[in-house]
């Protein structure tokens, strides 16, 4: 079987910015769960989709902003779509697939603590992360642990992180961390791009087995003294933006496989989110031939 694990954070944002905006008839702003409810039924009724999971930033904030300053918030987030996310947790229960809400920890840590546990598991030949997120790829494990952009219905197992980013997956949060990332808040290291992270770190592997000296690199890469001292000014922040971008595999997550199988919608719930959301199509869509309790 295939274990799917979904970036709900991701597919919602996705859904605002893409699917038309919709009033319900308490006039409130609902299209981005609108638009997620469509998307997580598309998959649900998707060949060999029998094990999903959802995981949700309940909130923006997570431990790593205690860590550093910078680190993302919910400043600038749209507040209609702030609101639409315990909307959409409730959608994904009423759909009958299992939520995480994530409050310390982020979704991305969910799905990372999830990964590695149920890849291990007897009966599971893969699982697939559903999200485009470069901070995923470190999750990647040869075939059996691999990510799929839905939007481009690409997958990309550990022969395609390599390809893509220039390092393995174990290699990834190196790699974020002298490149940064924008999307997090961490700026990386100056002078450091993805070209010369990637050649670097396909020689050495980690941070810390990056000689401090360039004359002592066993590879070619342009203006290397500039970078090698750049990292050496730089290397308590290095350090910090490598555990930012670290996904956690520790989150408490009490399911089980059994828990991920999909039996359908809760029939009640799904009626009564659907008249809510004023989108009685959306709830015709899923059949008796759904199941359902």
């Amino acid at each position: 079987m295939d274990v799917h694990l979904v970036d709900a954070t991701y597919e919602l944002f996705r859904s605002y910015f893409g699917a038309p905006p919709a009033r319900s008839p308490a006039g409130v702003e609902v299209g981005a769960t609108r638009g997620f409810l469509r998307s997580l039924l598309a998959l649900l009724r998707s060949e060999g989709v029998t094990h999903v999971a959802c995981a949700f930033d309940h909130v923006i904030e997570s431990f790593r902003n205690d860590l550093f300053a910078g680190y993302k918030t919910s400043e600038g987030v749209p507040a209609d779509l702030l609101a639409q996310f315990p909307l959409a947790e409730r959608a994904a229960d009423a759909v009958g697939v299992v939520v995480w809400p994530m409050v310390e920890f982020e979704a991305d840590d969910a799905l990372a603590a999830a990964a590695a546990r149920f890849s291990v598991q007897a009966g599971v030949e893969r699982v697939v992360i559903c999200s485009p997120d470069k901070d995923m790829a470190q999750c990647v494990r040869g075939t059996r642990v691999v990510l799929l952009d839905r939007r481009q219905q690409r997958y990309l197992d550990e022969e395609g992180v390599r390809a893509k980013f220039g390092v393995p997956p174990s290699s990834m949060a190196d790699w974020l961390a002298l490149v940064g990332d924008a999307a997090d808040g961490y700026p990386g290291v100056p002078r450091w791009g993805a070209k010369s992270a990637a050649a670097v770190l396909a020689r050495y592997g980690r941070l810390e087995d990056i000689p401090e000296d360039a004359a002592r690199w066993q590879v070619t890469v342009r203006g290397a003294a500039a970078l090698a001292e750049s990292l050496r000014h730089h290397r308590t922040e290095v350090f910090l933006y490598r555990e930012l971008a670290r996904l956690r595999k520790d989150v408490p997550l009490s399911e089980t496989l059994a828990d991920l199988r999909w039996r359908g919608p809760r029939r009640d719930e799904l009626e009564g989110l659907c008249r809510e959301l004023g989108d009685e199509e959306l709830r015709e869509r899923f059949s008796p031939g759904d199941g359902g309790r």
